[in-house]
C-alpha cells in the first residue's frame, strides 16, 4: 500500500511530530484552563481540606495518648468539610 492510499502524502508525514505537538499543546491549555477555574471556585476549600491533612499526618506522627483526641477532633472537621 502507498503513502497515498492509507490517506497520507509524503509531506505530510514531515509535519506529523509538528501537528501532534500542536495537539498537546491545545490540551496542555484547555487542561491549565480547567485547574484555573477549579481553582477560582474550590480552591478556599481546598486549601481548608489541605490544612487539615497536614494537621492529621503532623499529630499521627507526633503520636500519643495526647494526640489521639486531637486527631478525632481534627478527622471530625475533615468529615464535615468533605460533606460539605
Amino acid at each position: 500500500m502507498s503513502e497515498n492510499e492509507n490517506g497520507c502524502d509524503a509531506g505530510e508525514t514531515n509535519f506529523g511530530p509538528w501537528v501532534w505537538s500542536a495537539y498537546r499543546a491545545y490540551h496542555e491549555l484547555l487542561r491549565e484552563k480547567v485547574k484555573k477555574r477549579f481553582d477560582a471556585q474550590e480552591g478556599p476549600w481546598m486549601d481548608k481540606v489541605a490544612d487539615l491533612l497536614v494537621a492529621i499526618v503532623n499529630a499521627r506522627w507526633e503520636g500519643g495518648r495526647k494526640k489521639e483526641k486531637e486527631l478525632e477532633e481534627l478527622y471530625g472537621r475533615l468529615e464535615t468539610l468533605l460533606s460539605e
